[in-house]
């Protein structure tokens, strides 16, 4: 029996359970481990959305991922790598995890509740009396620094539980035959835990009327967020129990032993490349250099829109709760456009081809920016009187944001990931590791952080998101403008190399 062959499944099951009876007993806890571990994401990065615009603006953002999530992402990578020579897998992952819920648990019961009487008031004053107002968003990252820490503390769980343990102990355990199927079906169980963690948390958010019969909250959100954090609490625990069933059940066999020793031997001798490298290494290939640019601006133009739309969506929604509810809501639908994406990938690409199917992402992100900051310039101006339906031009515009928000990230693992990475399937071996390698180092470093610090420059230059907001705007038509070109210009060549079927070399331009 080949573990790779679909044929015996049959159609749908080949789409959405191409897994043998033998392999239950392993796929299944995986496939809820990264249910439950997903399910806490999505919950966490709403609720920290929530709390931190509507408390401290959305501006604080920028500062926020450049000066508080780099350092603490870079000493929790430092501490991971500590716990990883010095104690086994299974010991690292029950730490790391454990870590986290004892900060939420301390988040929930202390700093979230107390967290007036943690403020540093007078030298946040102090601050905000010399800084200029541009620097405002940095202020309140210190301002409210507990609300800071959980912003931070959340994101990162989808960075060290999600990526770095989950996927790392997957791939680590997980045979080459076995992830063509069991992959496929991890994608789906991703999405549709954001669908349950969005209706998760309306349920929670009920009517929004605060209940005093309950022990706990001094009002109806925070009544709220202590039901979603016991149920954090409850997948966490669920987490760590099945990964401990595997660990006793599954992987003490001796067949695994070899492929624990040989992943972790590869590892060490695997070369990262510096950012000098993989710049040099780039400029040697305009294929590789559209590659990187569609890289860099995706997440270029995410992290640029993200912050003005969740600084109109406060405006819309200013109460923690009802912008927590719009979070829930898109999520769900994110949900639902991820898991039907996954799906039909691949009759999508066989229908429409190659260039087609990666110009999806920046076509729509163009129409939505469109949308979304021309309705955002009109209300700036004064132009509250045009509307559509009687529904204001902040309405429309946190519209066009939502929906570029829900599409953009909801087929990046598909539309945009599946492409990019079978742009890479027609280069030479060597170039195809190395090539990954720098625009994979380039290409979200400076996506990510480049967005961060091109609203810091526009915050201090206007003091406001709505103030520099069209000039943001016209950032990201011409970012969106390049991902375009590069897009046709890579889909020409990948075209010559389906015609020829030869590799391409590294001087190709």
């Amino acid at each position: 029996m080949k573990q790779n062959s679909l044929s015996e499944f049959g159609t749908i099951r080949s789409f959405l359970w191409p897994i043998y009876g033998h392999e239950m007993r392993k796929f299944v806890p995986m496939l809820l481990m990264l249910f439950f571990i997903s399910f806490n994401y999505t919950i966490l990065r709403n609720m920290k959305d929530a709390v931190v615009v509507t408390n401290a603006g959305a501006e604080v953002i920028p500062f926020i991922k450049v000066w508080t999530l780099l350092p603490i992402a870079i000493l929790l990578t430092v501490v991971f790598n500590k716990l990883s020579d010095f104690f086994s897998q299974e010991n690292a992952f029950y730490m790391m995890v454990s870590g986290f819920l004892i900060y939420f648990a301390l988040f929930a019961f202390l700093l979230y509740p107390y967290r007036d009487s943690f403020q540093p008031l007078q030298s946040a004053n102090y601050l905000e009396s010399i800084l200029p107002r541009g620097l405002k968003g940095m202020v309140s990252m210190y301002r409210h620094w507990t609300l800071t820490s959980f912003y931070v503390f959340s994101e990162l769980w989808g960075t060290f539980i999600l990526s770095v343990s989950f996927w790392g102990f997957a791939n680590e355990v997980t045979k080459l035959g076995e992830a063509r199927r069991f992959y496929s079906v991890f994608s789906i169980s991703a999405n549709f835990a954001g669908i349950a963690a969005g209706q998760t948390s309306n349920l929670f958010l009920g009517n929004g009327i605060f209940n005093p019969n309950l022990p706990y909250g001094n009002d109806a959100w925070e009544q709220t967020m202590m039901g979603l954090f016991f149920v954090v609490f409850i997948g966490g625990f669920i987490t760590i129990g099945l990964f401990w069933w595997l660990n006793r059940n599954i992987f003490d066999q001796p067949k695994y032993e070899s492929l624990h020793t040989g992943e972790k031997e590869t590892k060490k001798h695997k070369k990262k490349l510096t950012l000098r490298e993989s710049f040099a290494y780039l400029s040697k290939s305009k294929y590789l250099l559209c590659i990187a640019v569609m890289v860099v601006s995706y997440n270029l133009v995410i992290n640029l829109v993200e912050v003005v739309w969740k600084d109109q969506l406060r405006v819309l929604h200013p109460s923690p709760s009802e912008y927590n509810h719009y979070i829930n809501n898109l999520s769900i639908i994110m949900g639902i456009i991820s898991t039907l994406s996954a799906v039909f990938m691949a009759k999508i690409i066989n229908w429409f081809g190659w260039t087609k199917t990666a110009l999806v992402n920046p076509i729509f992100v163009l129409i939505t920016s469109v949308g979304f900051f021309g309705f955002l310039v009109l209300n700036n101006l004064g132009f509250t009187a045009v509307q559509i339906a009687d529904v204001s031009p902040v309405a429309i515009a946190v519209f066009f944001g939502s929906a570029q928000n829900i599409i953009s990230k909801a087929t990046k693992y598909t539309f945009f990931d599946t492409t990019k990475e079978m742009a890479f399937i027609p280069l030479e071996h060597d170039i195809k590791l190395k090539g990954k390698a720098a625009i994979d180092g380039v290409g979200s470093r400076f996506g990510k952080s480049g967005g961060s610090l091109i609203h810091q420059s526009l915050l201090i230059v206007f003091s406001s998101l709505s103030a520099s907001a069209p000039y943001v705007g016209l950032i990201i038509l011409s970012v969106c403008s390049m991902w375009i070109v590069a897009t046709k210009s890579l889909g020409r060549r990948f075209a010559e190399y389906n015609k020829d079927k030869e590799p391409i070399a590294a001087t190709l331009n």
